[in-house]
């Protein structure tokens, strides 16, 4: 019996920390496509940083340098635009800020940052008596903006300069 017990521990063990290192394999294979695709598409930006939104992965990238020589420092999961209205991709620069948006409509989005017209990075959807109305990330539900976890819409509002490029892909 305890033999047995400790076949399934083993067994346990060995799948647990595959599954590990099968995450970290693709994290750390998301790093470096990330990484390469921004350093050889030849972006400049106006500040040392830049962010890249992948569309397809649900992520934004924030990377921090010069041409050819971008760092990424951080790859947060959002929402984009659904299909009626996607996010506009291009390249585009950081414009205004806010520390929210929405109250009259009966919602509240945090910590907003333009990076074209009235499409913006922002937190996700919180009610007015501060719940939260849709926490959804990874997923094309957006009506065009970028949807962010409190903490990293908070991260680029506090962060990104002015001016600084956005390339949404």
């Amino acid at each position: 019996m305890i033999k047995n017990n400790l076949n399934k521990l083993y067994s346990l063990i060995k799948y647990r920390s595959t599954s590990v290192f099968s995450n970290f394999r693709n994290i750390s294979n998301y790093i470096n496509d990330a990484t390469n695709f921004v350093n050889t598409s030849g972006l400049t930006s106006n500040t040392n940083y830049l962010i890249w939104v992948d569309t397809k992965k649900f992520k934004t990238n924030i990377f921090k340098g010069s041409k050819g020589k971008w760092t990424l420092v951080h790859s947060y999961l959002c929402s984009i635009g659904k299909a009626s209205i996607p996010t506009p991709k291009g390249n585009f620069k950081i414009g205004i800020r806010g520390l929210y948006f929405g109250k009259e409509k009966g919602y509240i989005c945090r910590y907003y940052t333009q990076f074209k017209g009235n499409y913006l990075f922002h937190s996700i959807i919180y009610n007015l008596d501060g719940s939260v109305r849709d926490g959804r990330l990874g997923k094309a539900i957006s009506d065009g903006c970028v949807r962010l976890a409190l903490e990293n819409a908070k991260w680029i509002w506090d962060n990104i300069p002015q001016g600084s490029t956005v390339k949404i892909t």
